[in-house]
């Protein structure tokens, strides 16, 4: 493991401050709440960073609070701790996501922004490969073990967007609170993730001295119903093969508007805008619900040895519209 330097940090604006100094300096600088996913990234070398600025005992950064139509949360609230909070009420979708993250034992520790901003678990990027992520100039998934890579929005990274609430928060209209150098600005989801095809080397458009600070959410309608659903190959690896994130606002049993994310499957969460538009004045019927599962594939290209992940997505997208009928 590198060596780096760590500072401890009371406030957002000091960690700013404190990457600044350390970026004047030549450093490289990681934020670390949690740090689940960092740790591992230093322990293999993926991470390279000089100087980890700490920000567990920043005050505040972990509140929910209510005000003017919105709801702001901290980036640093668990995982567990969302799981379990009053955000479940209203927007139930997003504590899903956060209660299927992991073991309890990481969910206790890792938190929003920590999660939404984890680095791709390519096992090519993750065991020292020179490919795109890692600042090289090939994916090696291409033609190589690509059995959990994308289906959609791949090239000329195919890698998977990793996290399990970014679907939730992308269906929930979700804008994300990023502090920096010029202060504090809310980014909406098509600006925050990046497509290989437009940085192959990130995932977010966060800048060197960025973090993610907390997301903020419109309040969902009364008649909003929402559910998120997940396949995973196996309970040791929890991360997704399959994620589906719905939110529904329905008219009696007509849906009025309609949003579904997927995860798992794309290089950022993937929204199905042409299901949506087709669920729209649509009765939640077995035959609708099924031509929404076939709609959602429609575009999706797989690769040599991940084509299981077509007719997966395609049940996971009817069992979650399946579940908003039945719940």
């Amino acid at each position: 493991m590198k060596a780096f330097s760590n500072i401890n940090v009371s406030s957002i604006d000091e960690a700013v401050s404190a990457a600044a100094r350390a970026r004047s300096n030549g450093q490289s600088v990681a934020f670390s709440g949690g740090g689940t996913d960092l740790l591992q990234q230093l322990k293999d070398g993926t991470d390279k960073s000089d100087v980890i600025i700490n920000l567990r005992n920043v005050d505040g950064a972990k509140e929910i609070s209510s005000a003017n139509g919105t709801t702001r949360i901290g980036g640093l609230i668990t995982l567990e701790e969302l799981s379990n909070s009053d955000v479940g009420d209203v927007s139930y979708v997003l504590a899903q996501a956060a209660a299927s993250v992991g073991t309890p034992q990481i969910r206790n520790v890792a938190t929003l922004s920590g999660n939404v901003t984890q680095r791709p678990w390519c096992w090519y990027y993750r065991n020292g490969f020179n490919c795109y992520k890692a600042g090289g100039d090939e994916c090696f998934s291409v033609t190589g073990e690509n059995q959990q890579h994308a289906i959609y929005g791949g090239g000329p990274s195919f890698i998977v967007h990793p996290s399990d609430v970014a679907p939730a928060l992308v269906a929930l209209g979700a804008s994300f609170i990023v502090a920096g150098p010029d202060g504090e600005s809310n980014v909406s989801a098509d600006e925050f993730f990046v497509m290989p095809s437009q940085d192959p080397a990130k995932e977010n458009s966060l800048a060197s001295g960025e973090l993610l600070v907390g997301v903020s959410l419109p309040t969902p309608r009364a008649s909003s119903v929402s559910h998120y659903h997940k396949i995973m190959d196996r309970e040791a690896w929890t991360h997704a093969e399959v994620s589906v994130a719905a939110v529904l606002t329905m008219n009696g049993e007509i849906v009025e508007s309609a949003s579904i994310v997927l995860g798992g499957v794309a290089t950022v969460p993937w929204k199905l805008t042409e299901v949506e538009n087709y669920l729209v004045g649509r009765q939640l019927s077995a035959d609708v619900v099924t031509m929404a599962g076939q709609m959602a594939v429609s575009s999706a290209r797989p690769l040599a040895k991940n084509g299981h992940k077509i007719p997966m997505t395609a049940a996971a997208v009817e069992r979650t519209l399946l579940a908003l009928v039945n719940g």
